[in-house]
């Protein structure tokens, strides 16, 4: 038995099964892009831990600062004991990420956390309660975020949710355009979001809308900058929070600090997590002061929330990112997989569509190029083959027939290139397998 299969049974013995297991990897020790396994065989991740390291494995600033914190305070609580780090990691994301005149912060543990106090925040400050999300939404898995969330996998059995919930189509262009250019579809989209206010939630009863403008487990699909532009418009005139979720969008991600940059909008509050302490668990709420400071005093926090320790870690990941300028590195990781997965696209039909933003990049496995027939096969086959040949693979979307690619952003050329070769390689050599099998049908 490999030292992995053992790590394997002992998890069995011990670990509840609804742990759900993605890829059948262990790890023991990693750096930049790259990981150990249990038996020391080196693997290039493409997962970076579902996009929590853009800044990579154990950047040597950010270990530095977790232990030179944990030598000094470990736990506080914030509500009981103000300290520097959590005040320091606060202005830190307010120049970054500046909402309106006046910006304010609190931190949570988990993206999951973020997205609760923003729906708890947008309510106190509407006095409504019913919230707008999207088809193909993940949010997390905590009540209110797992009401949110759209994928019935990681909900079975998990109900009743969250009530006052109302879930849209997102506008996919790719799977719903229907003939219509992207300008037409847009204009319809936006007609449908408009009608809903009218049969499914009236704007006098919407405290807010929650959207992930490059969706992450939804299979990276990228919205539409007018509908964003629109739907911005739409939430001002009702008085509605538009809530953008970029918890596995920021930080570098996209090719900016976060995905909503892009769009020429300001949220009025959004959700962050994931990257943000390379590894360690923090996350932020961020928001125009008018609105966040609408929370009574009380109902929003936590006992960990801000931990100082994680709070050295994000502040040294966010100084670390600037230092190496991560958003360029984001626009360039995107770059070279675009072209390679364009490249492979034009000459491989199962791959049905290439997409993302900056360097959240996803190809679309489906059938006879077929955007209707997703082909979650090939991609579970492909997934496998990648990790034998020393590739860590995710998946994505609601049919599971998306490979997504969240490599950590300090990730070499060469260790980019050998990971795409993998699975151009391996991708090519499936497809001939099949139709070599149906010839021999």
């Amino acid at each position: 038995m490999t030292k992995s299969e053992e790590l394997f049974k002992r998890r069995k013995a011990v670990v509840a099964d609804g742990v759900g297991i993605f890829t059948p990897a262990t790890i023991v020790k990693a750096e930049g892009a790259t990981f150990i396994d249990a038996d020391g065989k080196k693997y290039i991740d493409f997962a970076g831990g579902i996009g929590v390291l853009n800044a990579g494995h154990c950047p040597p600033e950010v270990v530095k600062a977790v232990q030179e914190q944990a030598a000094e305070l470990m736990h506080a609580c914030f509500h009981i004991g103000t300290y520097e780090p959590y005040i320091e990691l606060c202005e830190k994301l307010v120049a970054i990420f500046p909402h309106g005149n006046h910006t304010k912060v609190m931190l949570t543990n988990t993206g999951a956390e973020s997205v609760e106090n923003a729906v708890k925040i947008a309510r106190q400050a509407t006095g409504k309660g019913g919230i707008i999300c999207f088809t193909d939404a993940f949010h997390g898995r905590s009540l209110m975020a797992l009401s949110l969330t759209s994928k019935i996998d990681y909900k079975i059995g998990c109900g009743p949710f969250a009530s006052e919930v109302y879930r849209i189509q997102y506008p996919n262009y790719y799977r719903y355009n229907d003939g219509l250019d992207e300008a037409a579809f847009v204009e319809r989209e936006i007609a449908r979001f408009k009608e809903s206010l009218r049969n499914m939630a009236a704007p006098d009863n919407v405290a807010a809308v929650i959207i992930e403008l490059v969706q992450g487990e939804g299979g990276f699909v990228v919205a539409p900058k007018k509908y964003v532009q629109a739907l911005r418009e739409i939430c001002t005139q009702h008085n509605i929070v538009l809530i953008i979720d970029e918890v596995q969008s920021g930080f570098g991600r996209t090719g900016a600090w976060g995905a909503y940059l892009h769009y020429g909008i300001t949220p009025d509050i959004s959700t962050w997590a994931k990257s943000l302490g390379s590894g360690l668990p923090i996350g932020a709420v961020i928001g125009k002061a008018e609105v966040m400071d609408k929370a009574v005093a009380g109902t929003i926090g936590g006992t960990y929330l801000g931990n100082p320790v994680a709070c050295a870690a994000a502040i040294a990941t966010l100084k670390y990112m600037e230092k190496i300028d991560i958003n360029a590195k984001g626009r360039h990781v995107g770059e070279i997989i675009r072209k390679r997965f364009i490249a492979l696209q034009k000459s491989c039909p199962a791959v049905g569509d290439v997409r993302g933003l900056g360097g959240m990049m996803a190809m679309e496995l489906v059938q006879e190029n077929n955007s209707g027939k997703p082909d979650a096969d090939l991609c579970k086959e492909l997934m496998s083959a990648c990790i034998e040949k020393g590739l860590l693979l995710v998946s994505a979307g609601t049919h599971k027939n998306i490979i997504r690619v969240l490599s950590p952003l300090v990730i070499t050329d060469e260790e980019l290139n050998s990971g795409l070769d993998i699975i151009e390689g391996e991708l090519t050599r499936l497809l001939a397998n099949r139709s070599t099998e149906k010839q021999t049908v």
